[in-house]
C-alpha cells in the first residue's frame, strides 16, 4: 500500500471485504455475544412457542417438528465439514415419526421412534454402498438423538392440562440462567470454567446462572403451578445445570468440527442449534423433574 493509499485510508478505517466492502467492526461484549441481538432473537422464538399454546396447542406440535427439522438439516450440514455424510431424508423423517408419537402416544412410542430412526438411517446409508458406512451411521446416531429425540420431550412437557405453564417455567428458567450467567461473567468472571472449550465462561458466571434461575424459578413454580419454593429452587438449579451443560456440549461439538456457528440461517447469530443448545438438555430435565414433583392428572 503506497502512502498515497494510505493517507486516504485514514487511520482506524478496516480493510475491505471479498466483496470491496468494509469488513464490519464486530459487536460483541465481553461475554462474546451482542446481548441485544440474542435477546431479540431468543424473544421471537420463545413467542413463537407461546402463541402457538394460546391460540391453538397443537401447533406447539408443528413448532416443535419444524424446529427438529431445521437442527436436523443444521447437523447433516455441519458435519460434512468431517468427511461425514449421514443420510438426511431418514433423519428429517424420522424427526416428523419421534415427535408425532411423543404426541399421540407418549414416551415409550417416543422410545420407538427413535430405533425406528436409527435403523431407517442403517437402511438408507447400507443401500448407497459408499465408503465410510461407520462413520456415517455414527454421525446419524448422534443427530437423532441430539436434535429430535431431545426436541420431543417438550411435546411431553406440553401434554398434561397445565402444559403450557409447564413449557413457559422451563423456558424462562433456561432464560433466567443464561441472562444471570451472562451478566455475572461479564462483572465478576475472572476464572475460567472450560477454557479449552468456552473461554468467556466462568464459574462465577456459572454460579450467577445458578442463583438467578433457582431463585426465578422459585417464584414461577410456586405462582404458576403452585409448586412450593423449596421444589421451585431444585427445579432452576438442576435447569440451570441441564442448560450449561448443553450450551458447552454444543460448543465442544463445534469446536471439534471447526466451525463457528451451525449455519446462518439467523443473520448475524448463527444457526437455529445455536439458540437451542442451552435447551435442548433442559427440557428433558424439567419434563423428568416435573412428572416427580408435580405428576400431571
Amino acid at each position: 500500500m503506497t502512502t498515497a493509499e494510505a493517507t486516504r485510508r485514514g487511520p482506524g478505517k478496516r480493510r475491505a471485504g471479498r466483496d470491496g466492502k468494509p469488513v464490519p467492526a464486530k459487536q460483541n461484549g465481553r461475554a462474546g455475544r451482542n446481548l441485544p441481538a440474542a435477546i431479540g432473537v431468543g424473544t421471537g422464538l420463545v413467542l413463537a412457542v407461546l402463541l402457538s399454546m394460546i391460540f391453538w396447542k397443537p401447533a406447539f406440535l408443528g413448532v416443535i417438528a419444524l424446529a427438529a427439522g431445521v437442527g436436523i438439516w443444521e447437523m447433516v450440514r455441519a458435519l460434512k465439514v468431517t468427511g461425514a455424510r449421514p443420510p438426511l431424508v431418514p433423519l428429517l423423517g424420522g424427526g416428523l415419526l419421534m415427535t408425532g408419537l411423543a404426541w399421540y402416544e407418549g414416551p415409550d412410542a417416543l422410545q420407538l421412534g427413535l430405533a425406528a430412526t436409527l435403523l431407517a438411517a442403517l437402511v438408507w446409508r447400507f443401500s448407497e454402498h459408499k465408503a465410510g458406512f461407520r462413520r456415517d451411521l455414527a454421525a446419524a446416531a448422534l443427530i437423532t438423538v441430539y436434535v429430535p429425540f431431545l426436541l420431543s420431550f417438550g411435546v411431553l412437557l406440553v401434554k398434561p392440562d397445565d402444559g403450557a405453564m409447564r413449557v413457559l417455567c422451563a423456558l424462562l428458567a433456561v432464560v433466567l440462567s443464561d441472562t444471570g450467567g451472562y451478566a455475572a461473567g461479564v462483572f465478576f468472571g475472572k476464572h475460567p470454567m472450560a477454557p479449552t472449550i468456552s473461554p468467556k465462561k466462568s464459574w462465577e458466571g456459572f454460579a450467577g446462572s445458578l442463583t438467578a434461575a433457582a431463585v426465578g424459578s422459585s417464584l414461577l413454580l410456586y405462582f404458576l403451578l403452585d409448586i412450593s419454593f423449596g421444589w421451585g429452587l431444585l427445579f432452576g438449579a438442576v435447569i440451570s445445570v441441564a442448560a450449561v451443560v448443553g450450551d458447552l456440549a454444543e460448543s465442544m461439538l463445534k469446536r471439534d468440527i471447526g466451525i463457528k456457528d451451525m449455519s446462518n440461517l439467523l443473520p448475524g447469530h448463527g444457526g437455529l442449534m445455536d439458540r437451542l443448545d442451552s435447551i435442548l438438555f433442559a427440557v428433558p430435565a424439567a419434563y423428568l423433574l416435573l412428572s416427580l414433583i408435580a405428576p400431571p392428572g
